[in-house]
């Protein structure tokens, strides 16, 4: 089996912002139809492991830990406005559905993907979103990212190819680069080509050698970087536990449950509301088999 793990915040901004371009207004539900449309789409084409994260509320444990960490401050009310609705009707498609509340949606799709890997049954894990947070869960090709917009898909040498480290380096990478969307800002001097080719040698932050001589020589313009982390070290430490996800997310206890069985009752009740009917008659009428998996 294929397990399809889709990050219901992006498709959420993705579909409201691309609205924008054609609306001169908002539509109460627009985002909602459209996220819900491409879920649609993907079970007509065969998809039959769906799970959904969705940030419940966009604060979590992060904050905490750093002041300047995103918040729903600033956001639209039209957006917000769409995330509930949208956890509601993706359970009355009879979608897996994970509203984070103390962690983020991220969280739960890296916990997810982990453990779907290690079930025998799966084929591959498809964590469908271009969010660099989720490159650290790639693996091999057996974990992959996909981008369905640009309709790419990124797999460990794709990671590799894009960022210049190995998966498992890009907390690290992000600790020294920054994230503006998440809210904290990196280290002073190192950006993504430094911290590329400094990682790529010395993968983990704890083995970057503090004396400058001590770098190998191979490494450009590595002059004064080691001042520069040395002296932010324990922001340092700190950007990358926020960069780092989560992997003990409650999500599920056997990738079965993920298993799209059709919509749920009142989900013909929902398509009304948000005014999608076409979207009851596509979902109703694409029902799986017993013998697919």
């Amino acid at each position: 089996m294929i397990v399809h793990l889709i990050d219901g915040t992006y498709e959420l901004f993705r579909h409201f912002y691309g609205l924008r371009r054609f609306h001169k207004t908002d539509p109460p539900f627009g985002a909602v139809s459209g996220v819900l449309n491409t879920v649609a789409k993907m079970i007509e084409d065969g998809a039959t492991h769906v799970g959904v994260a969705t940030d419940h509320i966009i604060e979590s444990f992060r904050n905490d830990l750093w002041p300047g960490y995103k918040t729903s401050a600033g956001m639209e009310r039209a957006l917000l406005a769409q995330f509930h609705p949208l956890e509601d009707a993706l359970v009355a498609t009879g979608i897996v559905v994970w509203p984070m509340v103390e962690f983020e949606a991220d969280d739960a799709l890296a916990s997810a993907a982990a453990r779907a890997a290690q079930d025998s049954q799966v084929e591959q894990v498809l964590i469908c979103t271009p969010d660099k947070d989720l490159a650290q869960s790639v693996s091999g090709t057996r974990v992959v990212q996909v981008d369905r917009r640009r309709e790419l898909v990124r797999d460990e040498a794709g990671v590799e190819a894009k960022f210049g480290v190995n998966p498992s380096s890009i907390p690290d990478y992000l600790a020294l680069t920054g994230d503006s969307a998440d809210g904290y800002p990196g280290i002073t001097g190192w950006g993504t080509k430094a911290a590329a080719a400094v990682l790529s040698h010395y993968p983990r932050l704890e083995s970057i050698p503090k004396n400058w001589n001590d770098w190998d020589p191979s490494i450009k313009r590595a002059r004064g970087l080691p001042g520069a982390l040395f002296a932010a070290w324990e922001d340092a430490l700190l950007f990358r536990t926020l960069a780092t996800l989560r992997l003990d997310v409650p999500v599920f206890n056997s990738v079965d449950e993920l298993r799209w069985n059709g919509c749920r009752p009142d989900f013909d009740d929902k398509c009304k509301r948000i005014k999608a009917p076409d979207l009851y008659r596509r979902v109703s009428a694409k029902s799986l088999s017993p013998s697919q998996s």
